[in-house]
């Protein structure tokens, strides 16, 4: 995103003092603001690792807008938000309204009329989340649950919440995501918040045809080869390969991509002896990772779904504040 773009989403994303109002995008968001983010999912999670329930949202009502299916974040999203003891709808927009032909100016003005403090936005298209928050009445917070090509900040929290857990500081660490970077969502997040957060080194780990053209400028990696990317690894970040690409001209097929990209303990032995592996899922076992990597005893993959509670809670409890105290002003 060019660095206007980056001010202006900033600008959306916070009120005037400064606080989260809405969860856009990790990109022109300062370091104090990520951390405080990560600060805030800690205290949600108790000695266990377990999950606090906390009232801060009793009363408020959180609606789940997926204009595309995705079960993990929208069931998230919803545990998270009933921690928070709000009230949650779930509107699967898909079988309703936009199929009728409905704007979706209209169909925004429909929902605020229900009276929702929180729109959860998933969208196909880049972009529809920052458009809908520049577009809601001021007292509803909107939250990037995945758009287009473009961002996924909640998946890319939860990540840095289980890297700072079980990693360490950041400054001190090399991570490297690997597969489908182009058409990644969540690589493009991971690079914003690990630069912003101070990553030593970050590496992209792909096929030529799955890397995108402009992922040096932001100050990356580029690998096209295994061994030479996984070399020296803290953290293994494997992304899931889009099955409709392995259809396309972008890739041979899934056999050969796992010949080349997998994730195997073969392959780990070049990364750190003590490797974090990490999936934002759902995974595809023997195309991406292999199944003894998943479930061996570096895998982080479980340990992320449930700091995935603790880090939407933080962003829905955040940004409902950061609107109450905009509105008071």
């Amino acid at each position: 995103m060019h660095q206007s773009h980056a001010h202006q989403a900033s600008r959306l994303q916070l009120n005037g003092q400064g606080q989260l109002k809405h969860f856009l995008s990790t990109e022109g968001l300062s370091r104090e603001l990520l951390t405080e983010i990560l600060d805030r999912a800690e205290s949600f999670l108790d000695d266990q690792g377990g999950i606090r329930n906390v009232p801060l949202l009793a009363g408020r009502t959180v609606m789940n807008l997926f204009f595309e299916p995705s079960t993990r974040t929208r069931t998230t999203f919803e545990v998270a938000a009933k921690r928070l003891s709000a009230d949650v709808l779930n509107i699967d927009i898909s079988k309703s309204s936009t199929s009728k032909g409905e704007t979706l100016r209209d169909m925004l003005w429909n929902l605020e009329a229900m009276t929702a403090d929180v729109f959860v936005v998933r969208h196909g298209l880049s972009g529809a989340p920052h458009f809908i928050a520049s577009q809601v009445t001021p007292q509803i917070a909107v939250i990037n649950a995945g758009d287009g090509r473009h961002a996924h900040p909640t998946q890319a929290m939860l990540d840095m919440l289980t890297i700072r857990r079980h990693a360490g500081a950041f400054e001190n660490l090399t991570v490297a995501i690997i597969g489908d970077i182009r058409h990644s969502r969540v690589a493009r997040s991971e690079i914003h918040a690990l630069q912003t957060l101070g990553a030593k080194e970050i590496r992209v780990i792909g096929p030529r045809t799955l890397l995108p053209k402009d992922f040096e400028q932001l100050g990356v990696q580029v690998f096209e080869d295994m061994t030479a990317g996984l070399a020296g690894v803290n953290v293994a970040i494997a992304l899931r390969i889009q099955n409709e690409r392995m259809e396309s001209a972008l890739l041979p097929g899934s056999s050969e991509f796992y010949g080349l990209f997998g994730l195997t303990r073969e392959r780990l032995k070049v990364a750190s002896p003590n490797v974090l592996v990490m999936h934002p899922g759902p995974i595809n076992r023997g195309v991406e990772i292999e199944s003894e990597v998943a479930d061996g005893p570096q895998s982080l993959i479980l340990k992320q779904v449930n700091y995935g509670i603790a880090v939407r809670m933080a962003v829905l409890a955040m940004a409902v504040e950061g609107q109450m105290q905009e509105n008071r002003q």
